[in-house]
C-alpha cells in the first residue's frame, strides 16, 4: 500500500509550509495571462505546494491550500472590484468584500484538494490521485451554483500551441491533468533525490513520464498534420467590427444613433477592399430592442441589402410568451440576411448570476432595491447553429465561452464555425479581457473549429482550429478586420466522448476517498 505522502519522522514546520504555499501562489499568478504571463511556470508551480503538504495533518494541509488559494485568486480576480465599483455603481467597500468572498470560495476548492491529498493511506499514489482530484474539483466548480470555471489551470497555456493540441482528445481538463501530473512528478523526483529513497512505485513514475512524452508527441503530430486539413476546408470571408463604445454611454438614448453610425461606417469600409460574406458586431452592439426601434431598419437599407452580406450582431430582445403573459427578455444574437430579413436568432443560454438574472429571487426579497435594478433575462434553450451561406455558426455570448459544454453541443449539432460576441468593457484595463480570451482559445481547439471573437472594446480576434490567434485587437480602440476563415467539419474525440474525462476523474477521486475512509475506519476498530 502506498500513501500520497509517505511518513517520515517529522513534517515541515507550518511557517515554512506557508511560505512554500505562497511560492506556489506567486508562480501560478505569474503563469496566468496578465502581469508577466509566463505560462511555462505552470508546469512547476504546484511543486512547492506539494512539498508544503508533505506529512502534514489533513486539517493543516487544508489551511495551507486555503492560504495558497487566497494569495492566488485575490490578485487574479481583482477586476471584480472594477466591474462592481466602477461600472456597477456598487460602493467600493462592498466591491472589495465581494472580491474577498469570491476568492475565498475559489480557494475552498484548493483547500479541499490539499486536504484530500494529505489524507494518509489511500491506495492511489500522488501521481495518480492528485491530477484526478484536481480535475474533479474543477468539474464541480464549473457546475456548482451555476458554475464559475474561471481560469482553470490549462488556460495558462493558451498562447502555446505546442502544448494545447491535446485538448481535442479530453478538452482543457485533459491538459490540466497533465499539468498537475507534471508538477507531482517533479515533486516526486525531487523528494526522492533529497531523501535518498523512492517515494512512488517505479512503474507508476515510468507510466507518468511516458504519458507526458506521449502527450508531447501527440501535440507535435497535430501541429504537423492539421495545417493541411485546415487548408483543404471551405473558406468564408468574415469581418469583425470593434466599435469601442464607452460603457457609460452605451445605453443612453442620446448615443444610440451615434453607436449605429460608428458600426455602419466601420462596416462599409470593408467593401472598399473586399467582399466579406459575414460581418460580426459584438454583444449588445445594438443598444435597443431591434423590432421596436427605427434605427434597426438602417442595418438593412445601408448595409446588408446594398452590399449583399450577412450581419451577425448582439442585441437585447423581448417578446410576450403568450397574449396575456408577461414579457420575456433575452440576451440575443441576430443574424440579418441580404434580403432584408432576420434569418435567425440565438438566445444566450448560460446567464451571468446577479448580472442577467437573480438566483433564488424569492429568498432575496429582502434585497429588493438591488433585485429590482437588475434585469431578469430568460435563458435560451437551443444549440442549433445559425445557417449563413456555407457556414453553420455556433454562438457563444460573453460568459458562455468559459463553459466548454456549450460549444461542444453546438459542434455536435453541426456547427463548423464558432463566433463569440462579448462586451468586456466592464473589465476596464485589467487582465480580465486577456483571461477571457484565453478560455475562448480552447473552445476552438477542443472542437477544431475557427473561432471569431467580436468584443465591444477588445479583445477581438480570429482564432484558427489549432488555437493560433490571428489579428488580435488592442483594448479600447476601434478595430476592423476582414479575413478568410476555415469552415472545418467533423467531430473531435472530445466532442464525441472526451467530455466524459473529468467525470472519470471524479469517479477515481471518489473511489480513492472511499478506500481511504474504509481503511481509517478499520484501523479505529482494531484500536
Amino acid at each position: 500500500m502506498v500513501s500520497l505522502f509517505p511518513r517520515s519522522d517529522s513534517h515541515i514546520p507550518f511557517g515554512r509550509g506557508a511560505l512554500l504555499a505562497l511560492l506556489s501562489s506567486a508562480l501560478l499568478f505569474f503563469a496566468s495571462p496578465g502581469t508577466l504571463a509566463l505560462p511555462q511556470l505552470a508546469w512547476l508551480a504546484l511543486a512547492p505546494l506539494f512539498w508544503s503538504l508533505d506529512n502534514q495533518p489533513p486539517r493543516r494541509a487544508a489551511l495551507l491550500g486555503l492560504i495558497c488559494g487566497l494569495a492566488y485568486y485575490l490578485p487574479l480576480l481583482y477586476w471584480i472590484v472594477i466591474v462592481l465599483a466602477t461600472y456597477g455603481q456598487v460602493p467600493l467597500p462592498i466591491a472589495v468584500l465581494a472580491l474577498v468572498f469570491l476568492a475565498l470560495y475559489m480557494s475552498c476548492y484548493l483547500a479541499l484538494f490539499a486536504f484530500l491529498c494529505a489524507k494518509t493511506g489511500p491506495r492511489l499514489p500522488l501521481l495518480v490521485f492528485a491530477p484526478a482530484c484536481w480535475v474533479a474539483l474543477d468539474l464541480i466548480r464549473g457546475i456548482l451554483l451555476t458554475g464559475f470555471p474561471w481560469m482553470d489551470l490549462a488556460y495558462t497555456q493558451y498562447n502555446l500551441p505546442q502544448f494545447i493540441q491535446i485538448a481535442d482528445l479530453a478538452g482543457h481538463h485533459g491538459l490540466t491533468f497533465l499539468l498537475v501530473l507534471a508538477n507531482a512528478l517533479i515533486f516526486t523526483l525531487a523528494a526522492s533525490l533529497v531523501r535518498g529513497k523512492r517515494i512512488s512505485p517505479a512503474a507508476i513514475t515510468i507510466a507518468a513520464s511516458t504519458l507526458l512524452l506521449l502527450a508531447s508527441g501527440y501535440n507535435f503530430w497535430r501541429l504537423q498534420t492539421l495545417p493541411a486539413t485546415i487548408a483543404r476546408a471551405e473558406q468564408m470571408e468574415v469581418a469583425v467590427a470593434q466599435g469601442n463604445i464607452p460603457q457609460d454611454q452605451k445605453w443612453q438614448p442620446a448615443f444610440q444613433r451615434q453607436t449605429i453610425d460608428t458600426y455602419l461606417r466601420m462596416s462599409r469600409e470593408f467593401f472598399t477592399t473586399g467582399q466579406p460574406q459575414l460581418i460580426v458586431w459584438p454583444e449588445t452592439a445594438l443598444p435597443f430592442y431591434p423590432y421596436e426601434h427605427p434605427l434597426f431598419l438602417r442595418l438593412h437599407s445601408e448595409l446588408t441589402r446594398p452590399h449583399q452580406t450577412y450581419l451577425l450582431t448582439g442585441a437585447p430582445h423581448r417578446e410576450k410568451t403568450s397574449a396575456a403573459g408577461p414579457l420575456s427578455y433575452a440576451n440575443s444574437a441576430f443574424l440579418l440576411s441580404p434580403d432584408g430579413q432576420v434569418a435567425n436568432r440565438y438566445d444566450k443560454q448560460h446567464l451571468v448570476p446577479f448580472g442577467e438574472y437573480i438566483p433564488f429571487r424569492r429568498i432575496l426579497r429582502f434585497a429588493s432595491p438591488l433585485v429590482e435594478t437588475l434585469g431578469e433575462f430568460t435563458p435560451g434553450r437551443s444549440n442549433a447553429p445559425l445557417t449563413c451561406q456555407n457556414s453553420r455558426i455556433g454562438i457563444l455570448i460573453c460568459f458562455e465561452s468559459i463553459f466548454p459544454d456549450i460549444s461542444r453541443k453546438q459542434a455536435l449539432a453541426g456547427a463548423n464555425l464558432l463566433v463569440t460576441l462579448t462586451n468586456d468593457a466592464w473589465f476596464g484595463r485589467s487582465s480580465a479581457p486577456m483571461q477571457h480570451l484565453a478560455m475562448g482559445v480552447f473552445r476552438a481547439v477542443e472542437t477544431r473549429k475557427t473561432l471569431v471573437r467580436a468584443a465591444n472594446t477588445g479583445i477581438s480576434a480570429f482564432i484558427d482550429p489549432m488555437g493560433r490567434m490571428r489579428e488580435a485587437s488592442p483594448l479600447f480602440t476601434e478595430y476592423a478586420r476582414s479575413q478568410p476563415v476555415a469552415l472545418v467539419n467533423g467531430l473531435t474525440c472530445y466532442v464525441r466522448w472526451g467530455y466524459l474525462f473529468p467525470w472519470g476523474c471524479l469517479l477515481l477521486t471518489l473511489i480513492g476517498a472511499e478506500v481511504n475512509r474504509r481503511k481509517a475506519k478499520g484501523k479505529r476498530r482494531k484500536v
